[in-house]
């Protein structure tokens, strides 16, 4: 039985290490670590950019990049080995440095990684909790502040209110203090009033009861005149100037206690009354009443003349009350009876 002849051996397959630009074999010279800097590549333009990231994550991508890279060469192998074909080079692009994936757009980049702080927070969210913040406290200082001028306005309007009360009361107690005045001033004149009209119709009723002494007169002397004429230095009654002859009245109803001669007097008639007043009629010419005799008010009880010590004819009359030595104004005692010599 015939048997197949064996299979010649390919020939063997070098092992070679995949270096930058291809594969070299174990015997060849080292070609070098790979190793590129921002020098030895030109930074790539256009629209290809990326963004940086955080913490290595470029790393992770760049490992991520060469497993894929190293397991695509490792199946081409492989299948190279499979396929008994020899290997074929293969060639990668040169890729841009790290640094400038990074610097060519660091503007921008910096602008995106400036939003990110180191605990995950954004500077963007940072800043809007300070403004809130911020705006916060703005807003409970206001809220503060507007109490606090509440407050003021409040006590400001109290002290308002206050002193517009106490002007009130002020008013109104000036205004009861002057209603009490002039109710008091009015009652006090409706009492004098009343007063004197009860007086008027006293001495009315008074005058019923008392006369003047003498009619067709005229006063020449009054009481407490000073002169030489009288022997006392000043005068002691009312002189009733009238004709010899005029009549004589009693004044008020008595009893004649005295009636004839007395000295500078002439002819004088003293009338006694029932309260004890004396009234001396003097200088008369003639004397028609006894001692001890009543008369009334209006009887004649005697006549005008010039005895004694004289200027002229006249009657002198002078009032004493309770019979004292000195006498009063006869004026003023003729007036409280209602009479007006």
């Amino acid at each position: 039985m015939a048997s197949n002849p064996p299979a010649p051996e390919a020939p063997p397959v070098p092992r070679s290490t995949l270096v930058y630009g291809g594969y070299r074999a174990d015997d060849e010279a080292p070609l070098g670590e790979w190793n590129p800097t921002a020098d030895s590549l030109a930074p790539v333009r256009g629209r290809h950019r990326v963004a940086k990231q955080r913490g290595g994550g470029f790393a992770r991508s760049s490992t991520v990049l060469g497993v894929g890279v190293i397991a695509a060469v490792s199946a081409g192998g492989m299948a190279s080995a499979n396929t008994g074909k020899p290997p074929v080079s293969i060639s990668m692009p040169d890729l841009p440095n790290v640094g400038s994936l990074i610097s060519d757009d660091s503007d921008s980049g910096a602008d995106d990684t400036s939003a990110f702080s180191s605990v995950g927070t954004t500077t963007v969210d940072a800043a809007k909790g300070t403004s809130d913040a911020g705006e916060a406290l703005r807003s409970r200082i206001l809220a503060q502040a507007e109490r606090q001028q509440d407050q003021l306005d409040t006590k400001a309007a109290q002290a308002v209110a206050e002193a517009a009360q106490k002007e009130a009361d002020a008013a109104a107690a000036k205004a009861e203090k002057e209603a009490q005045q002039q109710a008091a001033a009015a009652k006090k004149k409706a009492e004098e009033a009343a007063a004197k009209k009860a007086e008027a119709a006293r001495l009315a009723e008074l005058a019923k009861q008392y006369t003047l002494p003498t009619s067709s007169y005229t006063i020449t002397g009054t009481f407490g005149q000073a002169g030489s004429l009288w022997s006392s230095g000043y005068h002691t009654g009312l002189d009733f100037a009238a004709p010899t002859g005029t009549l004589i009245k009693a004044i008020h109803s008595g009893t004649v206690t005295e009636a004839g001669w007395a000295g500078s007097y002439g002819y004088r008639t003293i009338l006694t009354l029932d309260d004890g007043t004396e009234l001396w009629f003097c200088h008369q010419s003639s004397i028609s009443v006894s001692v001890g005799q009543k008369v009334g008010t209006g009887d004649v009880i005697g006549r005008v003349g010039a005895t004694g010590n004289v200027t002229g004819a006249h009657l002198h009359l002078e009032v004493h009350p309770d019979g004292a030595a000195t006498g009063i104004d006869p004026m003023a005692w003729l007036q409280g009876k209602g009479l007006n010599p």
